[in-house]
């Protein structure tokens, strides 16, 4: 077999269609690689692996039609016939010599992959695996040409076989959602024959054994309807007194057979073993919360994927897969919206965008659209899309939904009746999601605060609190009650609604606070917008990476309560004085000063009679009751804080900082309120300069595929004078 394979590889080298075959590829790749990742600077080497496979549907024909056609066309094919070298052995030989060919060029997109690393962040797992995939997607269609070569001695009727052929495993996808949008027996045996899908699906970063499996078990079959080719052949002219028919046939029906069998038995196998995640964020990696969710289920929930499952979204597919594997009481299935237009009217009345899901169960169901899965918003720094994957948060959300009593889910009251600033829709979706209902609460029509209230929200008021009013909320914390309230520097007369800071003896500073360290603020719009620190607390456990936007912000004092004293009585004051614990959550730097005379001020700087930094903007504040209930009092200091086009500035830092905050807050209740958050699909671009993307641009698709191809030729010439 050696022998073979030195054999072959060195005449491929020896004429020019070896050298041909490297350069065009390499060409090919080159310019997708070019424009997707040098001039665009995507860190993602997938897009250009992915356009290159077209070429391939020609350029691996050219390099397998004389394989075995040649041999056969001059004659040279009874030596091998009546060699004593088996036929196994000397088909693998060859086959290897086609894909070492093949396999330089695949080193070659590796060099390119590392290449861009220099650049920037690349990510090298989910690049490693769609090199894999496009590694095995031309070996499968090599061992289909060499098959196709081995039936005919023409070349050419080779390579127009061999096109054929791989053009319609390259369509089949499209070909079966053209038969049936639903799926039927014949687009079931046609999907057999689909051989983009498994490649797609190692594109996406995930290392799928069934497609591993699937392209092994077409190389290894076609391998073998080749010696079955052959060998009829070689018994034909050694001994042709023997009939080989039925041998041969009762083989190659064993041989399918046993494809179809592997295939199927993995498929089986449930996703967690079959599919290992490699991509950068983990994008199908579910976590310990969705775990529990899922796995303690004893109710029967049906996901309904509102799309023709030839048009699935793969991503979402694997992610569903999942979920499918975790428990035996979550099903999946797939509705085309073409043949089944008003399935959708049994739970909405409007119809979800195609890709939605619809998660139901025996209670109630929810619709989460599509939209929600796949998020994006703008940096209106770089002014550029970035996508977020939040599958498995809406996912799990819609699930816990579906399968929760109604007596189970918390509510939260937003106050109203003095002017407060509405929630934006990302704050109130994010509530949505941690299965929170929210509700107005206009306190003037209320004895008290509702029994049910899980917590309340007070969005920075326009107008002050009555004393009835306030004394309802005062009432409400002094009886273990949590409350968020979201700060004016405008309000810092309003005497009423400052007397429920008062009660945990919390002041604002006087004005209004202006960053000065540069490092910390909005330089788009001056010193009022900021960001300010976030520390590690409870309260922001998986914000302390992120950024805040604040704007018009006041800041907040509270007692020391590291002084002690040294008699008796005093420490026993204290200890009852001081029975409440303060958290800051939000600083500014000590570059910060809050204005007093704001109006008048002629710069941010420090004046007489300011305030210096560094300033609490954000605190909790938490007491224990008599009755051993915990108040806990969170207030953010920026009205602007729950604000949609701030969250958007800071890529969803303020929603996620007030995620944490409610988790915190409603955290002690039954159903699970943690929010599982999104996942982000976009990586920063590279950073390569013009001159260096002429420069690698010129090499990678021009010099090397014209070395390549002037080898070839010169090699060529040479052999042909001698």
């Amino acid at each position: 077999m050696i022998a073979v394979l030195k054999r072959e590889v060195r005449s491929y080298f020896q004429n020019v269609i070896g050298w041909l075959f490297l350069a065009v590829v390499l060409a090919v790749y080159g310019v997708y690689y070019f424009v997707y990742n040098l001039y665009y600077g995507y860190a993602y080497i997938s897009y250009a692996l992915q356009s290159v496979t077209v070429v391939m549907l020609i350029a691996i024909p050219v390099l397998t039609m004389r394989s075995l056609s040649e041999e056969r066309r001059s004659k040279t094919d009874q030596l091998t016939l009546t060699s004593p070298i088996s036929v196994g052995k000397l088909i693998l030989g060859k086959y290897l010599a086609l894909v070492a060919v093949y396999t330089i060029d695949i080193l070659f997109v590796c060099i390119t992959t590392i290449i861009l690393s220099r650049f920037g962040t690349v990510p090298f797992g989910e690049s490693a695996v769609g090199i894999l995939g496009l590694w095995l997607f031309g070996c499968a269609y090599l061992a289909i040409g060499l098959f196709i070569s081995s039936l005919t001695e023409s070349q050419v009727i080779s390579a127009v076989l061999s096109f054929l052929i791989l053009f319609m495993t390259y369509m089949m996808a499209s070909i079966c959602s053209f038969i049936s949008g639903d799926g039927n027996i014949l687009t079931t045996i046609l999907s057999a024959f689909d051989m983009y899908t498994p490649f797609s699906n190692l594109l996406n970063g995930v290392l799928n054994l069934n497609s591993i499996v699937y392209f092994l078990s077409v190389i290894v079959l076609m391998l073998f309807l080749t010696c079955q080719s052959i060998q009829k052949r070689r018994w034909s002219v050694s001994k042709r007194t023997i009939s080989t028919g039925v041998f041969s046939t009762g083989f190659i029906v064993v041989g399918i057979a046993l494809a179809i069998f592997v295939n199927l038995a993995v498929q089986q196998l449930p996703s967690t073993i079959t599919s290992i995640d490699c991509t950068y964020s983990k994008y199908y990696e579910i976590t310990e919360d969705t775990e529990t969710v899922v796995k303690n289920l004893d109710t029967d929930v049906t996901i309904y994927v509102y799309i023709a499952e030839s048009d699935k979204n793969d991503m979402i597919d694997t992610t569903l897969s999942r979920y499918e594997a975790l428990s035996k009481h979550i099903t999946v299935e797939y509705i085309d919206p073409n043949s089944n237009p008003t399935f959708y009217t049994q739970y909405t009345d409007t119809a979800p965008d195609e890709g939605s899901l619809i998660v139901v169960s025996d209670l109630r169901s929810r619709v989460v659209d599509y939209s929600e899965i796949i998020e994006y918003e703008i940096d209106y720094e770089s002014y550029s899309y970035v996508y977020y994957y939040d599958a498995e948060g809406e996912i799990t959300s819609a699930i816990e939904y579906v399968t929760t009593d109604s007596d189970d889910m918390p509510v939260i009251y937003q106050i109203t009746g003095h002017d407060e600033v509405e929630l934006g829709d990302t704050f109130t979706e994010a509530l949505e999601k941690a299965n929170i209902t929210l509700e107005s609460l206009e306190l003037l029509n209320e004895e008290a605060v509702p029994d049910d209230a899980a917590a309340l929200i007070i969005n920075s008021p326009s107008s002050d609190f009555n004393e009835e009013d306030a004394q309802k909320v005062i009432d409400y914390l002094q009886s273990g009650g949590k409350v968020l309230i979201t700060g004016y520097y405008a309000s810092q007369e309003f005497e009423n609604f400052r007397s429920i800071l008062e009660t945990y003896d919390v002041s604002t500073v006087t004005g209004i606070v202006a960053e000065n360290d540069m490092n910390y603020y909005y330089y788009y719009y001056g010193q009022l917008y900021f960001f300010p620190t976030i520390a590690s607390t409870d309260y922001s456990s998986s914000s302390t990476d992120s950024y805040v936007l604040f704007a018009y912000a006041e800041a907040y004092t509270y007692p020391d309560t590291t002084e002690t004293e040294d008699t008796e009585d005093t420490e026993d004051t204290e200890e009852e004085e001081y029975d409440i614990t303060y958290t800051e959550i939000l600083t500014t730097s000590s570059s910060s000063v809050s204005k007093t005379d704001y109006m008048n001020a002629t710069t941010y700087e420090y004046e007489d009679g300011d305030t210096e930094g560094p300033l609490c903007v954000g605190l909790a504040v938490e007491q224990e009751t008599e009755d051993g209930e915990t108040t806990q009092l969170v207030l953010v200091g920026s009205p602007v804080f729950l604000n949609d086009d701030y969250d958007s500035v800071v890529s969803g830092g303020n929603s996620s900082l007030f995620t944490d905050i409610i988790s915190a807050l409603v955290g002690d209740i039954d159903l699970s309120t943690s929010v599982i958050a999104a996942k982000s699909l976009t990586m920063d671009s590279l950073t390569i300069s013009a001159s260096m993307v002429s420069v690698l641009g010129g090499v990678i698709i021009v010099a090397v595929p014209l070395i390549l191809l002037a080898a070839g030729i010169v090699i060529w010439v040479i052999r042909r004078r001698k």
